[in-house]
């Protein structure tokens, strides 16, 4: 699979090879605050076949927290592009909205953190569902 993306205003232009990792959909509170609210939905593709192509993001890491992820993103629009998690070192996590054919991501194979999401969230029927991540 060969995917291509970027961030809003175009200074950031991705590739990713490969096939998916993981297919998922995140309800955790940072994850909100990353999407103005609602769930994440992510692809995992492999690091190895995973470059920028146009652009360098600017990069955060929150301190004062266990296994924090590194967010990468736009530093002119604000897009967020993908998070490199301890958890999965071989993968970087894309964000779907990124993609230029959101319609490769499909469904979620599974949604997890769901004991963080507010009433407001659409948990989907038929999806394995993790309150936390899957063990």
């Amino acid at each position: 699979m060969a995917l291509t993306g970027g961030c809003y205003c175009g200074e950031i232009r991705f590739e990713a090879g490969g096939d998916p990792v993981m297919k998922g959909e995140c309800h955790c509170r940072e994850c909100q605050y990353i999407s103005g609210g609602n769930a994440n939905d992510f692809m995992a593709m492999p690091t190895a076949l995973f470059h920028y192509t146009k652009g360098a993001p600017k990069q955060f890491t929150r301190s004062g927290i266990e296994s924090p992820v590194t967010r990468e993103f736009c530093g002119t629009c604000g897009t967020p592009i993908l998070a490199r998690s301890p958890a999965l070192a071989d993968a970087v996590i894309l964000k779907v909205g990124t993609l230029d054919d959101t319609s490769v991501f499909g469904q979620p194979q599974m949604i997890i953190q769901t004991a963080d999401a507010p009433s407001f969230h659409h948990i989907q029927e038929g999806i394995p569902a993790f309150p936390r991540w899957p063990g």
